[in-house]
C-alpha cells in the first residue's frame, strides 16, 4: 500500500533541495486537468523543450501536452482514431498517444506516481539516497528522467536485449545503467538485481513498478479520465465496449478500474505475447514486443476487473511495424485507401502500441462490434525508440517490398483472427490472481494476508484510489514550503 507517514527531518532537507533547484511539483489534479496549472507556470514552458532535463517539465506529465517538441503549452488530450481501412472492423478504435510526454512515453507518469509520494512525505531523501528503477525499458527511462528533474541520483535496470536507443538515451540521463540477462520477458532477473542492490549496503530505494501502487494510482487518476475525455471529444454518446491494454506492469490497465466506475459494462482486456502466454496458459517464453514485461502477474494487477485475455503472436507487430515504417508499406496503405492524415500519424505507434492495436481489432471481432461501439487502447510510446529494430529486420528478413506489404496488411491487420482469446469468469479471474502467490509471496516478501485481501476485501482497491486528495494536499504543502508556487 502507499504509506503517507511523514518524516519531518528528511522532508525538511528535501524541501531545501527543491528550493535550491527551483523544483515545484504538480498535483494529481493538475496533471489530470492542466487548466488548474498556474498561468505563470504554463507561460514559463514556452522556452523549454519537451525532453529537456528541466524541472519545469514535471508540469508536462500529462496527456494534455500540446503536440510539439518544444515550447508547447496545454490543450486537449492527445488521441487518434485508427481508420477502418487499417483495422478492417466497423468498431471505432481510439488510442491515447504517449509520444507527447517527456521522454516520448507515458511511463514518466507511472514513475512520478511512485517517487513523488515518497518525496513529499520525507520517505525518500534525494540528498543521500539513490532511486532504483527496475524495468523492461520505458519505466526506467521515465524514472531516470523524473529523478534528474527532481535532483535525485538514479540507477536504471533493464534487460540487455532491449533496443539500443534506450541504452543510448539512458547513458546521458541515468546516474548508472545496469543490464540484466535476457530480453523483454526476463523480469525475475531484474528483481534478482534489486535484491542484490538491497543487500549491497548502498543506500538505495527500489521503485518497482510491478508492486508500487503509485503506478496503479497514477493511471487510475490520470489515464482513466484521459480516456473519458478522448471519448467525449471523438465519439460523444457512443457505447464504450472495451479497453484493451498489454498487462506490462499493470499500470495502464489500472485505468480500467476508473472506466468501470464511469461505464459499468465496459470490458477490460489484458493483452500479452503468444510466445509468453502467462495469463492465458500459465506459460513462459521470450518474445519481441518490447514494453510488456511478463512471466508473472504484477502485484498491482486488479484481476477482479479483468474480463478478457488476448494473445498476440509477436511476428504480427513486427511485420506491421515494417508496414507502417517502410516506404513500400506506406505506399501500399495509401493504395488501399488509408487516409493521408493517418499515414502521417503512423510513427506514433511503437511496437507495443501496434500490439495493442492488433489486440483491439481482435477484441472488436470477438464481440462482433458495430460502428456504434468504441474500443479504447493506448500507444505507450512511438517509433523513436525502435528505428534500430527496423534496420535489424531488414538485415534478417531482407527488403520489404509491395508483396511483403500486402501480406502484412491482409494477414496481420484485416486478417486478424479470434484465436488465442479467453473471456474470464469468476474462477478465470481468480486463477490469474492466484498466480501472484508464486512471485510475490514466495519470492518477493509479500504477505499471505495481503494477497487474500486483494481478492476478498472490496475496500482494498478503492482505499488506494481514495488516497489522491491526501497526496495532493501533501504536494501542495511541499510547494508552499519551498515558496515556489
Amino acid at each position: 500500500m502507499i504509506d503517507l507517514t511523514v518524516d519531518g527531518a528528511t522532508l525538511a532537507r528535501t524541501v531545501e533541495r527543491a528550493r535550491e533547484r527551483t523544483i515545484a511539483i504538480p498535483t494529481f489534479a493538475q496533471m489530470r486537468d492542466p487548466g488548474l496549472v498556474p498561468p505563470q507556470v504554463t507561460e514559463s514552458l514556452r522556452d523549454v523543450g519537451l525532453w529537456d532535463l528541466d524541472p519545469r517539465n514535471l508540469w508536462r506529465i500529462t496527456w494534455h501536452n500540446e503536440p510539439v517538441p518544444s515550447g508547447g503549452g496545454f490543450g486537449p488530450v492527445n488521441w487518434i482514431e485508427i481508420p477502418p481501412e487499417v483495422t478492417g472492423v466497423d468498431a471505432r478504435i481510439i488510442a491515447l498517444v504517449g509520444k507527447w510526454f517527456p521522454t516520448g512515453a507515458h511511463k514518466v507518469g507511472a514513475a512520478f506516481g511512485c517517487l513523488v509520494p515518497r518525496l513529499v512525505t520525507g520517505q525518500f531523501d534525494p540528498t543521500t539516497q539513490k532511486a532504483v528503477w527496475p524495468s523492461t525499458g520505458n519505466y526506467c527511462r521515465g524514472g531516470a528522467y523524473d529523478s534528474a528533474l527532481l535532483a535525485c541520483d538514479s540507477i536504471a535496470i533493464l534487460p540487455e536485449g532491449m533496443s539500443q536507443e534506450r541504452f543510448d538515451w539512458l547513458a546521458s540521463v541515468a546516474g548508472e545503467t545496469i543490464k540484466t540477462p535476457g530480453s523483454e520477458s526476463n523480469v525475475k532477473e531484474i528483481f534478482d538485481k534489486c535484491w542484490e542492490l538491497r543487500r549491497s549496503g548502498e543506500d538505495v530505494v527500489i521503485f518497482n513498478q510491478f508492486d508500487e501502487f503509485g503506478n496503479y494510482l497514477w493511471h487510475y487518476a490520470i489515464t482513466g479520465p484521459a480516456f473519458v475525455e478522448a471519448v467525449e471529444a471523438a465519439a460523444p454518446g457512443a457505447h464504450v465496449a472495451g479497453m484493451v491494454s498489454a498487462t506490462g506492469s499493470a499500470g495502464t490497465i489500472a485505468s480500467g478500474d476508473y472506466l468501470k466506475q464511469v461505464w459499468p459494462d465496459v470490458k477490460v482486456a489484458a493483452s500479452e505475447a503468444l510466445q509468453c502466454p502467462t495469463l492465458l496458459l500459465n506459460g513462459f517464453g521470450a518474445h519481441r514486443i518490447e514494453g510488456i514485461g511478463d512471466k508473472h502477474v504484477p502485484w498491482i494487477h486488479n484481476s477482479r476487473n479483468t474480463d478478457m485475455l488476448v494473445a498476440i503472436d509477436d511476428a504480427a507487430p513486427m511485420a506491421v511495424m515494417r508496414l507502417f515504417n517502410e516506404p513500400a508499406g506506406i505506399e501500399y496503405l495509401a493504395s488501399q485507401g488509408v487516409p493521408e492524415a493517418f499515414l502521417s500519424q503512423l510513427p506514433l505507434l511503437g511496437i507495443s502500441g501496434i500490439s495493442n492495436l492488433l489486440s483491439a481489432i481482435k477484441f472488436a471481432k470477438w464481440h462482433e462490434l458495430s460502428s456504434r461501439d468504441v474500443v479504447l487502447t493506448v500507444l505507450t510510446d512511438s517509433m523513436e525508440m525502435y528505428e534500430s529494430r527496423v534496420d535489424e529486420l531488414r538485415d534478417e528478413e531482407g527488403p520489404f517490398g509491395p508483396t511483403e506489404a500486402a501480406v502484412a496488411y491482409h494477414r496481420d491487420l484485416l486478417g486478424a483472427t479470434t484465436d488465442w482469446m479467453e473471456e474470464l469468469d469468476h474462477y478465470g479471474r481468480k486463477r490469474i490472481h492466484n498466480l501472484k502467490y508464486f512471485t510475490w509471496v514466495e519470492q518477493q516478501g509479500k504477505t499471505f494476508e495481503e494477497i487474500q485481501a486483494q481478492w476478498h476485501d472490496p475496500d482494498y482497491w478503492t482505499s488506494i484510489q481514495g488516497l489522491i486528495p491526501e497526496i495532493d494536499r501533501l504536494i501542495t504543502e511541499f510547494n508552499a514550503a519551498t515558496g515556489l508556487v
